[in-house]
């Protein structure tokens, strides 16, 4: 998505570590321009695969999420790091280790919300390792419902995570896929 690519050039930063710091527009600071041009390019991307779930893992990809839910006239899910006391009943869980937090927590989704019937994308801001992509599929597959694939918003192409997804024979669509983050210079898979 040359949108994407060009917005990541103009104000994504290169911090130590390749963390790509985008917050003025993808994960502090929102855009909604740039969110309604991302939830429909997902759906031009998965619109014939059935979706009736957007599942996103909180917090930075709930607002995709919802952009993205709209144009598949679909409810999103979210995944929640932490049971709160208005998280009643039975739910599905995961195991996740986070790269940008260094630590790993459990998420959730209560079964009300997902099963058998539903055909679900996943969407979120980063892939690198897949953890987090991992623990929402994981989800997916406890519930029973059908995984259409993945949509991201940035990918970084030169970390495993989008390799291993693809390897299990998940669909994995990316917005952006950078090669590589070198001396501030970010350069895209083409």
């Amino acid at each position: 998505m040359v949108l994407m690519e060009e917005r990541i050039r103009r104000d994504g930063v290169v911090k130590e570590g390749d963390i790509l710091k985008v917050d003025s527009f993808l994960n502090h600071q929102m855009d909604p321009v740039l969110y309604r041009e991302m939830g429909q390019e997902f759906y031009r991307l998965f619109s014939e695969s059935g979706v009736n779930k957007i599942l996103t893992i909180e917090a930075s990809g709930i607002g995709i999420a919802c952009i993205t839910a709209q144009f598949f006239g679909c409810p999103a899910v979210f995944a929640k790091k932490s049971r709160t006391k208005n998280l009643d009943g039975e739910v599905y869980t995961a195991q996740v280790e986070s790269f940008t937090h260094g630590g790993s927590y459990t998420v959730m989704v209560s079964k009300k919300f997902l099963g058998p019937g539903d055909r679900v994308l996943i969407v979120d801001d980063f892939l690198a390792k897949g953890n987090a992509l991992a623990g929402l599929v994981s989800i997916v597959e406890q519930s029973g419902a059908g995984l259409a694939g993945c949509g991201i918003a940035i990918e970084k192409g030169f970390q495993e995570g989008g390799r291993r997804l693809r390897e299990r024979g998940i669909r994995v669509e990316s917005l952006a896929i950078l090669d590589q983050m070198e001396g501030g210079i970010i350069r895209f898979r083409s």
